[in-house]
């Protein structure tokens, strides 16, 4: 048992790595044995997350990338591959937008596409032809409850992740012939410094409130952790799920079966 899970000898790509979830599966990736290169537009806090994780001895590099730029995730992506093969990309790097398609104005509708659509698209475009050569891989995208159901004031994040659903069904399908598995996680709200953030930004003086509120917008009765989403990717990088690919897999807190009744 005390292999299962081990991703010994690979190579992870995580993007949005610096913080957050992409932070907790850095860690977790690298704790099972991973080399993680973590991908960021915060340079800082990707050099933080590298450096705690080479403090315990394990494999880490940070790289300042902005996923939008495929110039830069080209040239970004090529030179980890001199350090060699890519056995797993995690495309976590993503934004939120709060609002209806009334409040949502063209330069908002065209951020969101640039970072979590076109930043997918980037880095599966380099990075499959790395995998076909190297004989498979797996990759994970990071989609969201909004993918599948309707959230109320979420237009443009809303479909900006039923993008990412969709592109995975469509890279599963067409490359496992080539050995490459491609899965996405479809979390609810998860406790993380964006949340904090937003919360004391948008509700100064009742933030106690609104975290309770938000928290028991999950059946559960509270926000998923970071943790809980990175084991779930563990597992779905590692080979226990050879048999696993064109999934999305909801970590919500029963947000879509149980709201839904």
């Amino acid at each position: 048992m005390n292999n299962k899970f081990s991703l010994k000898n690979k190579n992870a790509i995580i993007t949005g790595g610096g913080s957050g979830i992409g932070k907790a599966i850095a860690e977790t990736l690298s704790i099972q044995g991973a080399y993680v290169h973590i991908l960021d537009y915060d340079i800082d806090s990707a050099n933080k997350t590298a450096h705690d994780i080479k403090a315990q001895n394990l494999l880490a590099n940070a790289y300042f990338c902005d996923v939008s730029n495929f110039e830069q995730v080209s040239k970004t992506i090529s030179s980890i591959t001199s350090l060699g093969s890519i056995d797993i990309l995690i495309n976590n790097a993503g934004i939120a937008h709060v609002g209806n398609i009334e409040s949502c104005e063209e330069e908002d509708l065209d951020r969101l596409y640039n970072i979590n659509i076109k930043g997918v698209y980037n880095c599966l475009k380099v990075s499959i032809p790395f995998m076909k050569n190297n004989g498979g891989g797996v990759i994970l995208n990071m989609a969201s409850i909004a993918s599948s159901v309707g959230v109320s004031d979420r237009f443009a994040y809303s479909m900006t992740k039923g993008a990412v659903l969709t592109m995975t069904y469509s890279i599963a399908k067409d490359y496992i012939d080539d050995n490459i598995r491609c899965n996405c996680i479809s979390p609810a709200r998860v406790h993380t410094p964006f949340v904090d953030g937003f919360i004391k930004k948008n509700y100064k003086g009742n933030e106690i409130e609104m975290f309770e509120k938000l928290s028991k917008t999950q059946p559960i009765g509270r926000m998923g952790k970071p943790q809980e989403i990175a084991d779930l990717a563990l597992f779905l990088c590692s080979d226990e799920a050879s048999f696993v690919t064109g999934t999305n897999y909801g970590i919500d807190g029963g947000y879509i079966t149980l709201n839904s009744k």
